[in-house]
């Protein structure tokens, strides 16, 4: 007999049909995120949940006595209340590495548009200010040969490095847990302190997960630490970054400006001093979002789900999981 699965969001019709070939399913089809009582109302009998957001934990668990995996179309999975689900044996999987490029794009997005002001001079153009001779109030920094600072070496970094090095004639440092060799070796990236990294970098990326270790990870002393002509871009999660001590850098001159992908709630609100900011440029989460790899990411995400039912060690299996 087939397994019984939730799916709480809505996925493509190709990604659906993979599932009901193996799995007896039931979903939320609608383009607004699952309300958190419809989907406690729908795990009595869910052997397995496809989700991308939304805390799994033990009130979730609760409503679920038949659960085994839970599958979220994500790379990070902060969500998942990690020592909640290992009581009950219950897998977790994630969609790593499908994204990497496609992040990568978003990020240097956000390098370009805030070094050369790509947001604030659209608006000037736009509202009729730009006038002859006013060359000087329209200067941005250069970013080809500057210095590249990554946070959290992953698949993601990498992807920003070579982008970096290679597309702009970047030198790269970075700063990870662990060292990595062959990108040393491919990329002639300089592994650095943090502190060294954060006083030496024209561009300084973040891309750690949420964890405990990583919460609010830039606050102002890091910010002190910055050029005051340094762009910081945040990618990663808000909750890394100390948003008070990051708005006071940006009001202050402390440093140059900001690119943001990711903010400590979200959606912004909108008191949110980061809108009012000219030297931010605010993005609403759209790290992955494009329609090729938001399609991959659901694939994934259910060959995960569908080889965790079999009774199969998934490839994404979260590694606080594994046994």
């Amino acid at each position: 007999m087939k397994p019984n699965v939730y799916i709480a969001r809505k996925i493509p019709a190709e990604v659906e049909a993979y599932i009901a070939k193996h799995c007896n399913y039931s979903k939320w089809d609608h383009p607004e995120p699952i309300p958190r009582a419809t989907l406690l109302e729908n795990l009595s009998i869910a052997e397995g949940l496809l989700t991308s957001g939304g805390k799994i934990n033990q009130e979730l668990l609760d409503h679920a006595p038949h659960l085994k995996v839970v599958s979220t179309i994500s790379v990070g999975y902060n969500n998942f209340d990690l020592e909640a689900m290992k009581s009950r044996g219950i897998l977790g999987t994630n969609t790593p590495q499908v994204l990497n490029d496609t992040v990568a794009d978003l990020i240097f997005s956000l390098i370009l548009s805030t070094a050369r002001r790509i947001p604030e001079m659209d608006r000037y153009v736009k509202e009729g200010q730009w006038k002859r001779g006013d060359d000087e109030n329209l200067f941005g920094l250069d970013v080809h040969h500057k210095k590249l600072g990554i946070i959290g070496m992953g698949g993601i970094g990498e992807a920003v490095a070579h982008r970096g090095k290679w597309g702009f004639g970047m030198e790269v440092l970075y700063h990870n847990r662990h060292r990595k060799p062959e990108v040393e070796a491919t990329l002639e990236a300089k592994y650095c302190t943090m502190h060294d990294l954060l006083k030496e970098s024209d561009f300084i990326v973040l891309m750690t997960p949420l964890t405990a270790e990583t919460y609010q990870m830039i606050g102002a002393k890091e910010f002190a630490l910055m050029k005051s002509t340094a762009v910081f871009v945040n990618a990663s999660r808000g909750a890394t970054v100390d948003e008070e001590a990051m708005i006071h850098a940006l009001q202050q001159g402390k440093i140059y400006g900001a690119g943001l992908d990711v903010f400590e709630h979200e959606p912004l609100t909108g008191d949110s001093p980061l809108l009012s900011l000219p030297n931010v440029v605010t993005l609403p989460h759209i790290g992955s979002s494009t329609r090729q790899t938001r399609h991959q990411m659901a694939m994934l995400a259910a060959e995960n789900l569908v080889s965790a039912l079999k009774g199969e060690t998934p490839n994404n299996l979260v590694k606080e999981l594994r046994t």
